[in-house]
C-alpha cells in the first residue's frame, strides 16, 4: 500500500502509539489487544472504571510494567526492543507526575526538582541546579519561598505543583499525569487544570492524563480514551463520546456528576461569550 503525504504527516504527529497491548497478572487479564494513538500537542485523557488498568497502561508506556504482548512506540522509538541508550534518550523527553505527587519526603522542594537533573546531567554545577529548580518552582505558580520547604510543609495543591515542577525539570515534550486532581478541593482542582492547559500552550507539551475527574475531562481534554472490556473501546471529544450507546460511557457521562460537569462548562462558555461581547461593544 502506498503511503500518502497526509498519512506520513499524521504518523509524524503521533507521539505515543500502542498496538496489541496485553497485560496479565496471574490469571487476571487486564488488557487484551489494546490500541491507542496520542497526537502531538493534545491533552489526551484516559478514563475507565475501577480495575480497568489505567495506571497499568501508563506504567507500560513508560517502562515500569513489561507487557505480555504488544508494541509501544514513543517518539517513534520501539520501547520494548530499544537499547538502554535509546531508552535514556526518550526518558529525557518526558516528565511524570505520579499519584499523590510522589515527592521524596526527606528532600526539599528544590532538591526534589533537582533529582532528574542530577540523574541525567551529573556534571551541572550546584549553582545552575539551584537556578533551574528556582525557575521551575515559579513556573508552576509556587512562590520562591516554597523551594527550601519540605513536602510535609505544603498543602495538597502545592505538593501537586511541586511534582509538576519536578516533571518539567528536563524541559520535556511529553507529560504523564496520573490522577493529578485527586484529593484536591474543587477550587484547587480547577486551578490545577488551568495550570496544565497554560503549560501545554506555553511549552508546546503533549499531555497523557489519567483521571476520573469529570470536570477535568470536560474542561481541558482535547480527546478522551475510554477503557472498558480490557481495551480502549472509544476515543473522541466529549460530544463524540456522548453520541455512543456504550452502557458504561452513558452511565458515566450522563450520570448526575456528568450532567453537573457539562452544565458547569456550558455556563463558563456562556459567561466567556458574554464578556467577549461586552468587551467588543465597549471598543465600538
Amino acid at each position: 500500500m502506498t503511503e500518502t503525504p497526509a498519512a506520513r504527516d499524521e504518523d509524524r504527529d503521533i507521539v505515543i502509539r500502542v498496538r496489541g497491548l496485553t497485560n496479565r497478572f496471574g490469571e487476571q487479564l487486564v488488557h487484551e489487544d489494546l490500541e491507542l494513538d496520542v497526537r502531538r500537542g493534545e491533552i489526551y485523557g484516559v478514563v475507565g472504571g475501577s480495575g480497568t488498568g489505567k495506571s497499568v497502561l501508563m506504567r507500560s508506556i513508560i517502562g515500569l510494567q513489561r507487557p505480555e504482548e504488544g508494541e509501544i512506540d514513543v517518539f517513534g522509538v520501539p520501547m520494548l526492543s530499544a537499547s538502554e541508550r535509546e531508552l535514556q534518550a526518550v526518558r529525557k523527553r518526558w516528565g511524570i507526575l505520579f499519584q499523590g505527587a510522589a515527592l521524596f519526603s526527606t528532600l526539599t522542594v528544590a532538591e526534589n526538582v533537582e533529582v532528574p537533573l542530577r540523574e541525567f546531567y551529573p556534571r551541572l554545577s550546584e549553582r545552575l541546579l539551584d537556578e533551574i529548580a528556582a525557575y521551575k518552582i515559579v513556573m508552576v505558580g509556587l512562590s520562591p519561598e516554597a523551594g527550601p520547604k519540605y513536602p510535609a510543609e505544603l498543602s495538597g495543591g502545592m505538593r501537586k505543583r511541586a511534582g509538576i515542577a519536578r516533571a518539567l525539570a528536563l524541559d520535556p515534550e511529553l507529560l504523564f499525569l496520573d490522577e493529578p486532581t485527586a484529593g484536591l478541593d474543587p477550587i484547587g482542582a480547577a486551578a490545577f487544570d488551568n495550570l496544565v492547559v497554560e503549560l501545554r500552550d506555553r511549552l508546546g507539551l503533549t499531555v497523557f492524563l489519567i483521571t476520573h475527574d469529570l470536570d477535568t475531562l470536560y474542561t481541558i481534554c482535547d480527546r478522551v480514551a475510554v477503557l472498558a472490556d480490557r481495551k480502549v473501546v472509544a476515543v473522541g471529544t466529549i460530544p463524540e463520546l456522548l453520541a455512543l450507546d456504550h452502557p458504561w460511557i452513558q452511565e458515566y457521562f450522563r450520570g448526575p456528576r456528568g450532567r453537573a460537569a457539562e452544565e458547569a462548562v456550558e455556563e463558563a462558555e456562556a459567561r466567556a461569550e458574554a464578556a467577549e461581547a461586552a468587551e467588543g461593544g465597549a471598543e465600538g
